[in-house]
């Protein structure tokens, strides 16, 4: 078996990413990047920053881009887990405006590739959740962008509990709609 299965989704170019995780009495370890696997696998980017994120259920952060500065993500979520999507965004693309999207756990180790040209988005569904991230290029504050979380347009099918409180930043409550999205 090999490090990794790298499984296609309904969106090209958008990976879900699963390492193999070698266990004993003591934990386990894994690799959770190698480029040369990556590549095989259909992600050929390269890297230059990671973040790191914590947030508490409910909290949604979302959803996000770059406008001329657009970064492929690999993201994955190292305690609790999430519910990722990405959208597609690319001028032309046959699923332009379509989600795809995936639980990532600290328990199902899950990684999720997001190509450049996709909005990005998460909800927290356990208690708390550490998610971190590679990305392809730096942060531009300046050159930020972001959709309304819930356009009826996209139609994300967000797993939202009964009761769960949806907390976002003041940034993510005014994104416009997908209808007002512009490609320069």
């Amino acid at each position: 078996m090999g490090k990794f299965n790298f499984i296609k989704t309904s969106i090209d170019g958008v990976i879900i990413v699963e390492p193999t995780a070698f266990g004993d009495s003591r934990g386990y370890f894994m690799e959770t990047y190698q480029k040369e696997d990556f590549i095989k696998g259909g992600i050929d980017v390269e890297f230059v920053q990671d973040n790191q994120s914590m947030s508490t259920k409910g909290v949604l952060r979302g959803l996000h881009f770059q406008k001329q500065y657009s970064q492929s993500k690999l993201v994955r979520c190292i305690r609790g887990s999430v519910f990722d999507v990405a959208v597609d965004l690319r001028k032309g693309s046959p699923t332009f405006g379509k989600w795809e999207g995936v639980v990532l756990s600290a328990e199902n180790k899950r990684q999720f590739f997001i190509p450049k040209n996709f909005a990005h988005g998460f909800l927290v569904l356990s208690d708390e959740a550490e998610f971190v991230y590679k990305v392809d290029d730096f942060y531009h504050p300046n050159d930020e962008g972001g959709l309304m979380w819930n356009d009826p347009d996209i139609g994300i099918k967000w797993p939202i509990e009964d009761g769960m409180e949806i907390k976002l930043s003041d940034k993510d409550k005014i994104h416009p709609p997908f209808s007002e999205f512009k490609i320069d």
